[in-house]
Order: structure tokens, then sequence, then C-alpha cells
């Protein structure tokens, strides 16, 4: 496993898995373990874009749930080949949904694979929809607890902040 900055790869083919991924939760672990899987049936390197810091903690000062060296421990455990790390800041946050995609061509994705509330570019200008013009995409749907609540990032600093650790581990999958 490799991890770059943005900018950085070239593929001749990939599968993409895009998302903060802040925790790693087992949502989060649906998603790359798709995206690892579709690379093995296309015979392409696995790709995971993500964001340090995430972007709801750049913008909303969220806790962060896992520092980025235990989010890409975390996610090297699941098979990725790459790993791109960009860094979310003032400039980074403020470019048109159009440099994003243009990224992302560099690696020529055979699939995307997101979660269905994925949002990047500007002002959260670009969506699933707008990807979906220039990628084959792949939802992943939304992941669910046994007692059939969603599991997200939101979610689990709200059990952490309640003192809950024991169910906060079981979603982050530990």
């Amino acid at each position: 496993m490799q991890m770059l900055k943005d900018g950085v790869l070239k593929l001749a083919g990939s599968v993409i898995a895009i998302g903060a991924f802040d925790g790693v939760h087992r949502g989060h672990q649906a998603v790359i373990k798709q995206a690892v899987e579709k690379s093995r049936d296309n015979q392409v390197p696995s790709v995971v874009y993500t964001f340090d810091p995430p972007p709801r903690n750049y913008f909303k000062g969220v806790q962060i749930l896992t520092p980025i060296q235990e989010k890409v421990s975390r996610i090297a455990k699941l098979g990725v080949d790459y790993i791109i790390v960009a860094s979310f800041d003032e400039w980074y946050a403020t470019r048109p949904p159009e440099d994003f995609i243009c990224e992302l061509s560099k690696l020529n994705p055979v699939e995307v694979t997101v979660g269905a509330d994925f949002h990047f570019g500007k002002n959260r200008e670009g969506d699933v929809n707008y990807l979906e013009k220039y990628f084959h995409i792949n939802i992943t749907p939304p992941v669910y607890c046994k007692s059939g609540k969603l599991i997200s990032s939101t979610r689990i600093r709200q059990l952490i902040s309640d003192g809950d650790l024991q169910q906060s581990y079981s979603l982050l999958g530990l």
C-alpha cells in the first residue's frame, strides 16, 4: 500500500473509493471493501481518496475520530493498493467541482464508489449525479447496526460524548 498526496498518482485504470472516512467505521469499511473487490474483478489497482482534516472538521470544527496516521492504518488493513490524502485547507475548499473531476480523471477509474450523500467542490456543488456524468458510479448503501440505527461518524461522536465507548467501538468495527 502506498500513501500519496493528491495530484501525484496517475494510473492506467483503477477503482476509487472516495470519502472523509473519519473513523473508518463499518459503513466506511463497506465502501472501501466494495472498491477493493471491484478492483480485483477488473484487475486494476484500488485507490482510496480521502481528506485531512475531514471537511466537517475544517468547516464545523467537529471532533476528529481518527488522526490521519490511524485512518491510513485502518484503511490499509482493508487491502487497498493506494491511499491519496488531500490536504483539506482553504484552497482545497474553494476549488470548483471540475477540478476534482480532473484530479480523478488522472486515475482513469473503471468505477468510483461513494456513499449516497457524497458532495465535493466549492459549496458542495458536486454530488453523485455530477460524478455520474464522467464516471461509472457505485453507491454503497448505508450500513445499519443490529438495532436498526444508521452507522455514521456523527452518531459515533455522540456515543463517545455520551460515554458509550463500547457501542462506539462496535460501530467502528474494533
